[in-house]
Parts: C-alpha cells; structure tokens; sequence
C-alpha cells in the first residue's frame, strides 16, 4: 500500500489524478473538400455562431488562400446523426499574396485569432530568416480580407550562441485583456523562454513588444484556446521525428517528460491538452488531459473550446493513409 501511494504522489498525487478532466473523442464527418489533405489546416476560431477552419494557405504550393465556415448548429446536428452532410461556406482570404510579396520568407498561415470582425494571422517562416509576421484584415460575410498597410514584423529568439532556432515560430494566438499574445511553437530552448505581448493600439510599433515569462513547455505548443479570465487551453504535442524534429526531445533528466515519449527505449509520439494561465506578466501550465493512445500520431494544430469540451484538427499528419483532415469534438464526460 506505502508503494502504491507513492507511485500515485510520483505521478502527481492522488487530488490532482481525482481532478482530471475527462473527454470523449468524437469524429465529425468531413465533406470531401474539407477533409483534402491539402487544406493543411493549422487553426480554429469560434466566431458568432460558427466555427472557422483557417487552411496554411501555402502560397509557395499553389495552394488557395482561404477559410472555411461550418454552422455550430450544423456541427451540432452531425454529432447525433452521423449522415448528415455538413454544409459549409469557404471564405477566400484576399490579398494575402501581395503582402508575401513583402515578406523575406513565408511557409503559411499558422495561427488564427478574431476578435469581433478583426482577424488576425500569424505567418510561419523558414528557420533562418530573422522574423515571423503577424497579418490583420476584417471578417465579412463572403471574405476576408486582409489590410494591405499593416505587415507586423515578429522577430524570433535566438539561441544565447546567436544561432537560430528550430521551429521557434508562433503557432497560437490570443487576447489577453485588450492585448495580444503570441506564443512560440517549440519554447524549449537555452535561455528566456516567453510569449510576446502586442499593445493593440500600438501594433504597428514593434519596440511595443514586450516578453511575458512562461514556464518552460517541453515539446510543442501548436494551439491555445481561451477558456476563461486569462486561462486558456493548449495542445502540447511531440513529434518522434528525426532531423530538426529531434529538437523536441527533453533531457533524460526530465524525468516527468522522459517517461512521456519513450517506451522500450523508443521514442513515441505523445499528445496531452495543457492549462495556461497568466498571473501578472508571467504563464505558467499544467497537464490536463492525455489523448488516448489511437489519437497520439496525429498532428493536432486547432483548438477551439465548446459547450465544456473541445474542437480540435490536424494540418493532414496522421498514422492513417491516405492523409486527410481529422476533426474531432472532445466531449466533456461526466
């Protein structure tokens, strides 16, 4: 029994193991256009009374700029009936190729926010270039479209070498009081690990950047949520991949993240959702709740919380072939 109870304290303790959230994945029934491996889908937003699927939009592919807008009462209606044709309006992104012709580099859309009609991008570069962009435009009712004067220039962190960082671009977006915060995909890196802060009355001016400190999340953080005042929540996943990909793998002496992506001396790929919560100027996280196993090698990049539970998407990664867009509603079970 003493051997058992300390298992359960190593692991984090009896109350917080009681306190888990539970959820059950449900599959949404994708259209044809909307389930093409293609969309690459790397975020979701909850705007009104529908749920916007923001593509990568990778303009170097040929891709088409674009959103895609699906009814909640429609998603709603498919969850009890699984035959149900969802229906779905697409929503080109105007001028997007006009400011990526400003752009010393540009690998796609990566992260979404809209606040009322504005809408917010955050634009993912090549690991060399110095910078990521932040984009806005507006939400109509056919379109988006993008304000062709503003062009945000992010710089990225380097490394304390100078050297630049793998992967360390900004895959979430969100509101903080009236500000923006910008979180990085991989913040695991030597030195100050943060988020930054946009003044959004002064988002033109880049010295308005300030970084907000956030405890160190290992692997990646590819999407936030908000869930509440200043608490929101966030994909935390890891890549078993080799190359660059290595980078995600943490210390064998992080013993509580170690166990997470080994198994027989292999690494595996892991995916948990994450509580963030901003006291003062600085974040800290929990784990929340861990995918089950099937779920694992999916490359979720969307979340967008719902009546208690979640959205989430993948860009097309999946253990399945052929690739195809993956949307799950995470059910709160009681």
């Amino acid at each position: 029994m003493k051997y058992l109870l300390y298992l359960l304290l190593s692991i984090g303790g009896l109350p917080a193991l009681a306190q888990q959230p539970r959820f059950a994945p449900r599959a949404i029934t994708l259209p044809k256009e909307l389930e093409f491996y293609d969309n690459q889908f790397s975020g979701l937003a909850i705007s009104g009374e529908r749920l916007l699927l923001m593509s990568e939009s990778r303009l170097q592919d040929r891709a088409e700029a674009k959103l895609y807008a699906v009814r909640l009462t429609d998603l709603d209606r498919q969850l009890t009936d699984s035959a149900y044709v969802l229906p779905y309006q697409k929503l080109p992104i105007q001028h997007l190729a006009a400011l990526r012709a400003r752009m010393d580099s540009y690998e796609g859309l990566e992260a979404v926010l809209i606040d009322k009609d504005t809408v917010y991008f955050s634009v993912e570069t090549a690991t060399p270039a110095a910078n990521c962009y932040l984009l806005r435009g507006r939400l109509q009712a056919a379109a988006v479209v993008l304000d062709t004067t503003f062009l945000l220039p992010l710089p990225k962190p380097l490394a304390p070498d100078g050297s630049h960082i793998y992967n360390a671009g900004f895959e979430a977006l969100a509101k903080s009081g009236e500000d923006i915060v910008a979180f990085f995909e991989y913040n695991s890196f030597a030195g100050r690990n943060s988020a930054y802060q946009l003044d959004t009355k002064h988002l033109s001016n880049t010295s308005q950047l300030k970084h907000l400190a956030f405890s160190q999340v290992p692997f990646r953080l590819t999407d936030l949520t908000t869930t509440g005042f200043e608490r929101f929540t966030g994909i935390n996943y890891f890549f078993k991949g080799e190359g660059g990909d290595a980078v995600y793998r943490t210390p064998a002496t992080d013993t509580a993240s170690a166990r997470l992506i080994r198994r027989n001396g292999q690494f595996v790929n892991y995916c948990r959702l994450v509580t963030v919560e901003r006291k003062g100027a600085a974040f800290t996280w929990q784990p929340l709740w861990e995918f089950p196993e099937r779920y694992r090698g999916y490359n979720w990049e969307g979340i967008a919380a719902y009546r208690g539970g979640y959205f989430i998407i993948n860009d097309k990664y999946s253990p399945a072939r052929p690739y195809r867009t993956t949307l799950l509603y995470l059910q709160a079970v009681n």
